[in-house]
């Protein structure tokens, strides 16, 4: 299922994850996926965690337009966007094994609009059946001796990548949203849905309605939540001013850009570049 893979600090994953950085209760192991599931699934991350008694630690995630597939050895879940901000808190002992689909991935092996999972989730065994119950009956055999262990890491992906690869190859709408989200998430200046209409050459309503079908959100929301990414990782970076990450992230003015920001992380750009700032 996938080569040898390292954690790194700062990638695209962590721009996403808004990690408290005096947060020490867990490792995180990221992983690519073979080329053979190009367009279907993007990576793996497995976090193994001990947290004091008594004690939590919040995960805060600003997630990615795309499905989850999560096991651990409590649940196994498939999840659709959080629109606002996704939070995970670990306590005790425990690890998870967490897959990040592709846009075209969630409809495909939902078999329907991911509207209907916007902002929840499901047992994975109700979206793949028993395939998914012996998927998650692999993964967790491997896990349980050594969740640490790159061999245990490899075989508990070899389980997931096993039970998802009938649904290659994409389809062709698949191809185009997931064109669409790489497009929004590689070019910081696209700030308008008229600009995703142009590239696609679609109307703004069948725009929305692919958005909707495959992704269960809107074309404004893919713009918006790249905005808020990046300025996570633009205020991670010390003298680097509100000011002029509002401005290279098209906004008009900074309390535009702060109102934005707060809404959805719960942290003014302030509060957060204290915190976050390298």
């Amino acid at each position: 299922m996938t080569g040898d893979g390292a954690t790194r600090r700062s990638d695209e994953v962590e721009r996403a994850h808004l990690k408290d950085p005096r947060d020490a209760s867990h490792t995180m192991s990221r992983y690519p996926v073979d080329d053979e599931f190009a367009g279907l699934l993007r990576r793996f991350w497995i976090p193994v965690w001990s947290v004091p008694p008594g004690l939590e630690a919040p995960q805060k995630v600003l997630q990615y337009p795309v499905a989850l597939v999560v096991v651990s050895a409590e649940y196994a879940r498939f999840y659709g966007v959080v629109p606002g901000l996704s939070t995970t808190t670990l306590t005790g002992e425990g690890w998870a094994v967490g897959l990040m689909c592709e846009p075209a991935a969630g409809s495909l092996i939902a078999g329907g609009s991911m509207a209907a999972y916007t902002d929840r989730f499901v047992d994975v065994a109700e979206v793949l059946g028993d395939e998914g119950r012996r998927m998650v009956a692999r993964v967790r055999g491997a896990m349980a001796a050594d969740p640490r262990s790159p061999a245990a890491h490899r075989a508990a992906m070899d389980a997931v990548g096993d039970a998802l690869h009938r649904f290659l190859p994409i389809d062709a709408e698949g191809e185009q949203v997931n064109e669409l989200v790489a497009f929004v998430e590689q070019r910081p200046d696209v700030t308008r849905v008229a600009q995703l209409c142009a590239e696609t050459g679609l109307s703004e309503r069948s725009l929305q309605r692919l958005v909707h079908r495959r992704l269960g959100l809107t074309p404004k929301w893919l713009v918006q939540r790249r905005r808020l990414q990046e300025a996570a990782e633009r205020l991670r970076s010390r003298g680097t001013t509100l000011a002029e990450v509002a401005a290279a992230l098209g906004y008009a003015d900074q309390p535009h850009f702060s109102r934005d920001f707060a809404r959805v992380t719960g942290m003014t750009p302030g509060e957060f570049a204290a915190l976050h700032g390298r």
